[in-house]
């Protein structure tokens, strides 16, 4: 039976460190059975999620987060040894046994949890199948910030045994991971698109023993379950630099993990594509970081190529049918089900007790699928985000029951019955019943998504749904009404618990505690209101100008930077967008001397006062007549330590060529 400890290397890179408590890995995946034997005494957290419950012995998602993270915490002289077992995990499920989809939107408020939770790698063994490595703008975003953070995606590469991609393994800077067999071929079902040939490599993924629900062990294969042994191994890596006294540069390891990984040659592979960058290579990584060479045994051994044979594996699966299933005895593709944003998918599987027929598959259609605690961060649970409001019933039964309260409508003379989808009604109703409102599931949207749930709670609950039903009211405004609303600022805390809307997606729960900082606005409106600031020093011709900038400055918030307001800087940024006064106060002068926006930067500030969390919102302009011309930046800094964020200081400013 292959056991982790037969991969090349390990055994050397054991000696030096079984991993580093302060070392963190995050694994998105299904549920976790933690009470699994191969668990005992490891450093496991379960981060609250959308996906609720506990592991199921016959759940598919279930068997799949808990062999997958077993891969890298099972504890020594468990049934499972895992590769990075003294590290500390952190339990993020993704995927429900019962609800197999995902939203990127979904997988990218994830990622975005792992990262103020404080994780150094996040595992992703899923991933949604694209023509050419392109994703949602959200987990654009999320993967993003995971450079900015110096945190390493690895992802698998996806199990359609084709030239093709998945993300998020095809994006920039994640590590993505194939599956190569007991004998380091790659496997036929192993995805070797053309970005994969700069920033993937291929691991065992071939019968890899792993935990299930319940108790006892199975053998399973896929892009899967390679993933996490590419994650333990750079979060060993990333302990002996902590070892050395170094600083963990999970990039750093990334760059090892790729710059020696071991080729196959023309003569070992028709088509070496298949190899991506090439194979583990845990004693070069280690010299690559550290400088040291494990032993000249080893590293003969590892030179010699994949040992790469025949190139079809008698034990591979057929794939005569690149759109079904690869995986198992079934060819079942799960159909898409209609919804506003690309899901994650994760298809069945049956856990076999014949170890090379269960591959776990990442394609279907339109759909990212699963290939085979409390934040360190005093703001984790604060949100500040902008969009649209919105309500749902959640079940028919509360919706009929609306539909039986409200009264008729009339409309030139002429009755028509109560429909509890037109807002018109629904505000008019909520205007003489207030007390209804709190039977909604009221929503916060962006771009007709739902991204939020929000619930007022405590003593200030009743105003806070008196503001929600004047907010509604606005936005059903002509929009050339003075009370139109086109856009709305809400202020809560995280909740750590979702709820299921109509249309079966699930959505986070924001709690209103009072009415501060729940804001509505027209854009021309805030701009008209934000002009009147520097109305005395500035010409009608530079208010035309300013007009031009400051409306660019907040539709590039609202569109092109939108996000989920729960990171710091996100939520600086949207705080920047309903303070829009200091905004136009702050580059006027610019606009003044014909400069034009640029550019919009959010970075940590160096000053700020004792607890607090102060970010620097930077605005960059350029002369479009000039480019030789010094471009200026304005900064002002933002506190986001309370759940209203607030502006700190006066503003800076000065040139830069750059």
């Amino acid at each position: 039976m292959p056991k982790l400890k037969q991969i090349p290397g390990i055994e050397q890179l054991w000696e030096r460190t079984k991993g580093d408590s302060t070392i963190c890995i995050a694994v998105l995946d299904g549920v976790v059975d933690q009470n699994h034997p191969c668990f005992t005494g490891a450093n496991l957290t379960r981060l609250p999620t959308l996906v609720a419950g506990e592991a199921s012995a016959n759940g598919s998602m279930s068997a799949h987060g808990t062999h997958v993270t077993s891969i890298i915490f099972g504890q020594p002289g468990s049934p499972v040894e895992g590769i990075a077992p003294k590290c500390r995990g952190l339990i993020v499920p993704v995927f429900a046994d019962e609800r197999l989809k995902l939203s990127q939107l979904d997988l990218s408020r994830a990622i975005e949890q792992a990262i103020n939770a404080g994780a150094h790698i996040i595992n992703i063994s899923g991933g949604q199948l694209t023509d050419f490595g392109e994703a949602e703008s959200w987990l654009e975003k999320a993967v993003r910030l995971c450079n900015e953070r110096n945190v390493l995606i690895v992802a698998a590469a996806g199990n359609d045994g084709c030239e093709c991609l998945h993300v998020p393994a095809a994006m920039p800077t994640v590590l993505a991971v194939g599956a190569m067999n007991e004998s380091g071929k790659p496997i036929d079902f192993s995805n070797w698109g053309e970005t994969y040939q700069n920033q993937g490599i291929l691991a065992s993924g071939e019968n890899i023993l792993g935990a299930k629900p319940g108790g006892g062990t199975i053998q399973l294969s896929g892009t899967s379950f390679a993933t996490p042994i590419v994650s333990g191994v750079a979060a060993l890596l990333l302990s002996l630099q902590l070892q050395r006294g170094e600083k963990p540069n999970p990039q750093k390891v990334r760059t090892a993990l790729l710059e020696t990984a071991i080729p196959c040659s023309p003569t070992e592979t028709d088509d070496t594509h298949r190899c991506l960058v090439g194979k583990l290579n845990i004693p070069g990584a280690l010299q690559y970081l550290i400088g040291e060479t494990v032993s000249e045994e080893l590293e003969t051994v590892l030179a010699s190529g994949c040992g790469c044979g025949d190139t079809q594996a008698s034990d591979a699966l057929p794939n005569s049918e690149p759109q079904a299933v690869v995986e198992t005895e079934s060819t079942e593709v799960i159909p898409a089900t209609p919804t506003p944003i690309p899901t994650l998918n994760s298809p069945s599987f049956p856990l076999s007790s014949t170890p090379r027929q269960v591959v776990m598959s990442n394609h279907a259609s339109n759909y990212i699928t699963a290939s085979q605690a409390p934040s360190e961060l005093a703001d984790a649970n604060l949100v500040y985000a902008l969009g649209t409001l919105g309500y749902d019933f959640g079940t028919e039964a509360r919706r009929d029951s609306f539909k039986q309260l409200m009264p008729g409508a009339t409309i030139d003379n002429t009755a028509i019955p109560a429909n509890p989808y037109d807002a018109r009604q629904m505000v008019d109703y909520l205007a003489d019943t207030l007390s209804e409102a709190k039977a909604l599931i009221w929503t916060l949207n962006l771009e007709l998504t739902p991204i939020y749930a929000i619930e007022p709670v405590g003593g200030f609950a009743r105003d806070a749904y008196a503001v929600l039903q004047q907010l509604l009211t606005g936005q059903i405004y002509p929009e050339d009404n003075a009370e139109y609303v086109e856009r709305v600022s809400i202020p809560g805390v995280l909740s750590g618990r979702s709820i299921k809307l109509f249309s079966g997606q699930v959505v986070p729960v924001i709690e209103l505690y009072n009415i501060r900082g729940l804001y509505g606005w027209k854009v021309n409106n805030l701009v008209n209101a934000a002009i009147n600031t520097v109305r005395a020093t500035a010409t009608d011709a530079q208010e035309d100008a300013i007009r031009r900038t400051l409306s660019s400055f907040l539709n590039r918030i609202y569109y092109d930077l939108r996000n989920l307001g729960t990171t710091s800087q996100d939520r600086a940024l949207n705080f920047a967008a309903t303070n829009a006064f200091q905004a136009a106060s702050t580059f006027a002068q610019a606009v003044a001397e014909g400069m034009e926006l640029d550019s919009i930067t959010v970075e940590k500030s160096p000053f700020c006062r004792p607890d607090s969390d102060g970010w620097d919102v930077k605005l960059k302009f350029f002369d479009p007549e000039n480019s030789r011309r010094a471009k200026r930046v304005y900064r002002f800094t933002i506190d986001v330590s309370d759940i209203i964020p607030v502006t700190l200081g006066d503003v800076r400013s000065w040139s830069t060529p750059y």
